[in-house]
């Protein structure tokens, strides 16, 4: 099997990882000011702005949940360049759009492209894949982990200070942030995905979350690791839709704690993958590092659900470590040919999709179920079935993998069709 091209150019890697934080950045300026832009839509009524912020947010994810294998399919076809380009583009013209929107309807639209657009993000995953070495992947994702965190700790921050401004001001800031890093694409970004690789046609089939599925469903293993991902995507979600009003519910904690606590969340997640990924799949492979990180991230919900006020701190610096999700992608890459990674991405972005329009109306029926009890351990509920959906996931990623996968010497070449005889 031939190797796909890998650009050298380091400005490349860096415009990769610099595109998913700003992505990230700009998707975090918007979260202190859109709930007072709705507000403002609806006479001041904030119980109807916090529906109204959720059906956005549901509109969203099903937008993510259609896209994501149509820009993956493509992607195989005109390579990974042009949709990474036209994602940013896309990106700062949304929020333009929001940034002058007179009401309800054009801020809704706007959230419906940055659902499209950001849906064509996937394809940096693929690009990742062309461009770096098997052994190396699982550090890349560590280190394109770590720019979603990133983006998420700085955005919140930047957004709250330019909201002084004017609940708009954030959303052009977001716009020049996206145009900017577009700009800069066109100038370094080199096409992964050399014409020898990539796909004849565009197989329509697939391009559509029914297809994506029957993708995965066709290899046993790529099915396995692409269920891994789902539960450890569908636990991820409590911490976004439970945490705030559980420490606050729990602990009778202030915003200020509450937002240090956030703040220590994505400080420590981005330190783990930026910093231990690489170092700790060299020295064990990334098979024993995915089980590892499902361990650490289902003791870290443990601790969650049994916590009384700073033991928070520890299951934060325990959950730090639960750094499985890069490894997992990097062993799904490992399993499919060249000229398949934009499909795969596109499916393991509908398959995360879902679990963000079923995990809030899961841990938030739990939630509002438990958080009364008056037996104090059953208040953690939702924490206790994030830690089970992980701990689910851990014999289901031994099933899938097999020896191969803990293979650290680079010289190695990762084999195929041992990994799957499909391919």
């Amino acid at each position: 099997m031939h190797e796909p091209v890998r650009p050298a150019r380091k400005a490349a890697a860096i415009f990769i990882f610099v595109t998913v934080m700003i992505d990230m950045l700009s998707f975090g300026l918007m979260g202190p000011v859109l709930p007072k832009l709705v507000k403002s839509f609806v006479g001041g009524d904030a119980a109807y702005a916090g529906w109204i912020i959720g059906v956005f947010g549901a509109a969203w994810a099903c937008v993510q949940f259609v896209s994501t294998p149509f820009f993956g399919i493509i992607s195989d076809r005109i390579g990974r360049r042009p949709l990474i380009l036209l994602s940013n583009l896309g990106t700062s013209l949304d929020y333009v759009i929001m940034a002058l929107a007179p009401g309800l309807g054009w801020l809704f639209a706007g959230r419906l492209i940055s659902g499209a657009t950001t849906a064509s993000m996937t394809t940096a995953y693929a690009y990742i894949a062309d461009s770096t070495k098997p052994h190396e992947r699982a550090k890349a994702y560590g280190l394109i982990g770590s720019a979603f965190g990133l983006g998420f700790i700085i955005g919140p921050a930047i957004g709250g200070w330019l909201g002084t401004y004017g609940p708009r001001v954030p959303f052009w800031a977001a716009a020049a942030f996206s145009m900017a890093n577009f700009l800069y694409g066109l100038l370094v970004l080199p096409e992964s995905l050399d014409v020898a690789h990539r796909t004849p046609h565009v197989d329509w089939k697939k391009a559509n979350p029914v297809g994506a599925f029957a993708f995965l469903r066709k290899r046993p293993q790529i099915l396995g690791l692409a269920s891994v991902n789902f539960l450890g995507y569908l636990a991820h979600e409590s911490l976004p839709i439970v945490w705030v009003i559980y420490c606050i519910a729990r602990f009778g904690w202030n915003t200020w704690q509450v937002g240090l606590t956030l703040t220590l969340v994505g400080a420590t997640s981005v330190l783990s993958q930026m910093l231990l990924v690489g170092p700790i799949v060299k020295r064990f492979g990334e098979r024993r590092t995915m089980v590892l990180g499902l361990a650490f991230a289902a003791l870290g919900y443990v601790c969650f659900s049994f916590a009384n006020g700073w033991v928070v701190v520890a299951g934060i610096a325990v959950s730090a470590l639960g750094f499985y999700m890069p490894a997992s992608q990097a062993l799904l890459t490992h399993r499919v040919a060249p000229n398949e990674q934009g499909a795969l991405q596109g499916a393991l972005g509908a398959v995360r999709s879902l679990t963000m329009i079923a995990g809030p109306l899961l841990f938030g029926w739990v939630f509002f179920h438990t958080i009364v009890s008056d037996r104090d351990w059953l208040r953690g509920a939702p924490w206790m079935l994030a830690g089970l959906l992980v701990v689910m996931a851990i014999p289901l990623a031994i099933a899938v993998t097999n020896r191969l996968d803990d293979i650290t010497v680079p010289e190695t070449a990762i084999d195929l069709e041992a990994l799957n005889p499909e391919v």
